[in-house]
């Protein structure tokens, strides 16, 4: 089955091939030539991926999959949250992310924190669903590990004793938030016939 996901994001599209595996031609916006640009701003993940696919869908005429993903913090009252790519401002890298996050934590003591994140699949006949999975950790006290893009290096799970920038890649292909909303979109694109 082929799915165009809705992303320029070559490690994003690194890691929707990984998880849904051989079954899925998994194809992103740039080998279609399509060079929009989404505004994403719903104020809910779930409406910035649905945003992303609907648009895409309609340029492409290809069942097309968005996620819109971040990281909540307990003691930020869930920021930095759907804002998370751009939580530092204006040309924010995933550094200047995790340094403003650093600095925002300072003093805190409630470092709970989960990742989120929203998977929409909409259909060349524009019916569409909403998918959902998330991680729950602690926000570390300074950045670790090499794998992995975005707050991975600050985020940490105990259960493993780790940061998933510290995991190996097949391990957290598995346990990601990604990874579980890809396996319920899996499931249910596997259920739908389409």
């Amino acid at each position: 089955m082929r799915l165009v996901v809705a992303t320029k994001n070559r490690n994003k599209l690194r890691e929707f091939r990984q998880i849904l595996g051989e079954g899925f031609e998994v194809v992103g916006m740039d080998e279609l030539g399509i060079d929009a640009e989404i505004v994403e701003d719903a104020d809910t993940f779930e409406g910035n991926a649905l945003k992303k696919a609907t648009e895409i869908a309609r340029l492409c005429g290809f069942t097309t999959v968005a996620d819109d993903s971040g990281i909540c913090v307990e003691a930020l009252s869930g920021a930095p949250g759907v804002y998370s790519a751009r939580y530092s401002g204006e040309g924010a890298t995933d550094l200047s992310n995790n340094l403003k996050l650093l600095r925002e934590m300072e003093g805190q003591e409630n470092r709970n924190a989960k990742f989120v994140c929203a998977i929409a699949v909409v259909f060349p006949d524009g019916t569409n669903k909403i998918l959902k999975g998330e991680l729950h950790g602690v926000i570390d006290f300074e950045m670790k590990g090499e794998n992995g893009f975005g707050y991975d290096v600050l985020f940490y799970l105990p259960e493993y004793k780790m940061t998933t920038a510290q995991l190996p890649p097949d391990l957290k292909n598995k346990i990601s938030h990604r990874a579980k909303a890809l396996g319920l979109l899996k499931e249910f694109l596997s259920h739908t016939g389409k």
